[in-house]
């Protein structure tokens, strides 16, 4: 009668294991998948402190969205023709423009990115140190990230 009940018990235990091990390949895949997704943004997040830092309309024009929605520290909303014209300014001109760290989470084909970053450079001949949080929230489509919309605070000096 043991053996009976056995041969039941093991059959189900081998099919727990089985679901388990084929739950944690597909976990596996899916988180692969969006590290390389944060990777790229991470990237593209870089790319564009770059690019803005060097007044380079075309790297910018190619990282945002049409439909950019940018609220810079000030408070103005800018489209993205209005962002692209503000990049192009010469009046201000940021030495070194880098991120303090920022966090991704994705979000199948959209994606929320938090962070800081730090900005000094001269502007109308003074300097100036900027630390501003930000938010911005990117968008996969046809295979290509681009950031649709992003907000600014900047972060008081104490």
């Amino acid at each position: 009668m043991r053996t009976q009940l056995r041969a039941p018990v093991r059959v189900c235990l081998c099919a727990v294991s089985a679901a388990l091990v084929f739950s944690a390949v597909l976990f596996a895949q899916e988180k692969s998948t969006a590290s390389n997704d944060e990777i790229q943004i991470h990237q593209l997040e870089r790319a564009w402190n770059q690019a803005e830092a060097h007044h380079d309309v075309g790297a910018v024009t190619a990282i945002v969205a049409d439909t950019l929605t940018y609220i810079d520290f000030d408070g103005s909303i800018m489209n993205k023709a209005e962002y692209l014209r503000d990049v192009t300014r010469t009046a201000y001109q940021a030495d070194h423009l880098y991120d303090e760290g920022l966090k991704v989470v994705i979000y199948g084909n959209a994606a929320v990115v938090n962070g800081i970053y730090r900005e000094t450079g001269t502007s109308k001949g003074k300097s100036y140190i900027h630390r501003v949080r930000f938010t911005d929230t990117w968008i996969k489509q046809n295979g290509v990230w681009r950031c649709a919309a992003s907000q600014n605070t900047l972060i008081p000096n104490k």
